[in-house]
């Protein structure tokens, strides 16, 4: 349903309404099933809540809750509209913050991204997004939490307000329901190495056992580590292979720069290292994943011209790296 198409209020809507205080009381009330609990939730006494359901209950002439000695229970009629209530109060809490962050900080972006793609990808691009808006400010964070558990994952307009995020880059699959979302960057990953450590070949690596695995996709049921690039490549993965697992892919990498081992690793995140030559690809052989890294915001009649701003020059960016010619269409 779109702003055009949205049923208009009836005239004089308000006066058909209690006072909104009153509803949030009854909302905390009836969520916490305890007058006591809804009073230290709200910061007030248990004689202001009961004060206010009656007053509540008298105006609507429904009864909202049983009083018993120590306790209250939800009538029928009060758990019939708890739902929408707190739908209601959730939709009101998203467009206030809404209006807020647009007249308090229209120039300001709060981006999240995963730790590597993060420092490894984004940071060393920024510079070109500030001369191209020098007004703007990019507030990054480097979180896990950007990396989908499960398809669709947990990503909702209502988690990003609450998280105070304006923009993700998601590591995941791409399946976001009632979100905009683009491809950015398709992974796969390539074993690499530091130079000079005795280990310049997959087959050294392997007779060795030296493994690193980067966990940050680990919060899902995927699975594209060594058993699924030695399947891929051909080669057998030695039963006495030694994985050293990392929470991240930072962890990954300064293991892998200090000569520890081997690392499977998409090599757009590791170009800077490949060019200099501190790290060496040990094979062609390149595993495909199915997560991919997804540019995901809320999806909105009218986002923030900031917002749009930075999502066409990631876009601009991906043309780049693909030496396509900005302004081009680029492929999914």
């Amino acid at each position: 349903m779109n702003e055009h198409s949205r049923p208009s209020l009836p005239a004089g809507f308000m006066r058909r309404l209690p006072p909104l205080v009153a509803l949030a009381y009854f909302e905390v009330a009836a969520r916490t099933r305890s007058f006591a609990a809804a009073a230290k939730e709200l910061s007030v006494t248990p004689a202001a809540v009961s004060h206010q359901i009656k007053a509540l209950e008298e105006q609507l002439g429904v009864a909202l809750f049983i009083r018993h000695h120590r306790r209250v229970t939800p009538t029928a009629a009060a758990l019939s509209i708890l739902p929408r209530l707190q739908d209601g109060f959730a939709a009101l809490v998203d467009a206030v913050d809404e209006l807020r962050s647009q007249g308090e900080a229209k120039d300001v972006i709060t981006v999240c991204a995963e730790p590597l793609f993060a420092t490894k990808w984004l940071v060393p691009r920024l510079h070109r997004f500030y001369a191209r808006h020098p007004e703007a400010e990019v507030r990054l964070q480097a979180s896990l939490h950007s990396v989908d558990t499960a398809p669709g994952g947990p990503v909702t307009a209502a988690a990003f307000s609450r998280a105070g995020i304006d923009l993700t880059i998601r590591f995941g699959y791409g399946q976001y329901p009632e979100m905009n979302s683009s491809p950015l960057l398709a992974v796969a990953l390539v074993p690499v190495a530091a130079p000079g450590t005795g280990r310049n070949t997959i087959t050294e690596v392997l007779d060795n056992g030296a493994l690193l695995t980067d966990n940050t996709a680990g919060r899902s049921n995927e699975r594209f580590g060594w058993r699924e690039w030695c399947e891929a490549a051909g080669e057998s993965f030695p039963a006495d292979a030694r994985e050293h697992h990392f929470g991240n892919g930072l962890l990954a990498l300064e293991a892998t720069l200090t000569g520890q081992g081997a690392w499977l690793v998409c090599p757009e995140l590791v170009e800077t290292e490949l060019a200099a030559g501190t790290l060496r690809r040990l094979s062609e052989v390149a595993l495909p994943c199915r997560f991919h890294y997804f540019i995901v915001s809320p999806e909105r009649a009218s986002p923030r011209t900031i917002v749009t701003d930075f999502r066409d020059w990631l876009l601009d960016e991906r043309r780049l790296a693909s030496g396509q010619p900005i302004g081009t269409a680029v492929p999914g």
